[in-house]
């Protein structure tokens, strides 16, 4: 039986979508692809007829989680203040829901120590998804050089992803809370620029040489 283009398009989605899903929960090698295929409610032999290998569909799917983190960044910062975007981005990433979902979550703390030993071309489809991701968190700095905002933004990222890997290492009493408010406490501070001291008045030296 043959489907028609569309239905391929959409079986292939929901492969990706599981994959990613999967991916972020048990690792970029923690589950095979006829586990994955089945999860998709295909066979394992349907695998090759929507991709080459299975680099490829870690690849599309890391890039899916990716991309929906960007996206939901974005749709955060449309709704924030430009002044209270960076904040609203880092209140929204070091959550207790976050740390205890990363099927659903950011695919730099669940993925990227695992992508590093992967093949180049991984590798390089990673890095280019994490550029953008630091590009997007840059546009959320104002009043600084894009030079400077994008510095920043690399500081911001990894340090939003190392407290999440960290809390998660913690599991999800006290501690881990205390981790996830540290980390936010880190960042923000940085970030958020320092109002300038108040002025101090300068010595009435006349009106106290008048009461003499």
């Amino acid at each position: 039986m043959r489907y028609s283009r569309e239905h391929k398009l959409e079986t292939h989605a929901r492969i990706v979508k599981k994959a990613s899903v999967r991916l972020r929960e048990k690792g970029a090698h923690g589950i095979g692809v006829a586990d994955l295929m089945k999860e998709a409610g295909l066979t394992h032999g349907g695998f090759y007829a929507h991709f080459d290998s299975r680099e490829a569909l870690v690849i599309e799917a890391f890039a899916h989680a990716m991309e929906r983190s960007t996206d939901r960044w974005r749709k955060l910062a449309e709704q924030t203040a430009p002044d209270q975007r960076l904040a609203a981005i880092v209140d929204s990433y070091l959550t207790p829901v976050h740390r205890d979902d990363p099927g659903h979550g950011c695919a730099i703390a669940t993925l990227s120590a695992e992508i590093a030993r992967e093949s180049p071309r991984t590798r390089k489809a990673f890095s280019a998804r994490l550029e953008q991701m630091i590009d997007m968190l840059a546009d959320q700095i104002p009043d600084v050089s894009r030079k400077a905002a994008r510095k920043q933004a690399m500081g911001v990222l990894a340090t939003l992803m190392g407290t999440l890997v960290l809390a998660r290492v913690a599991g999800n009493g006290e501690f881990s809370d205390e981790i996830l408010g540290a980390g936010r406490d880190t960042v923000l501070d940085r970030t958020t620029p320092s109002k300038p001291a108040a002025k101090k008045s300068a010595p009435r030296k006349a009106a106290a040489s008048a009461r003499h």
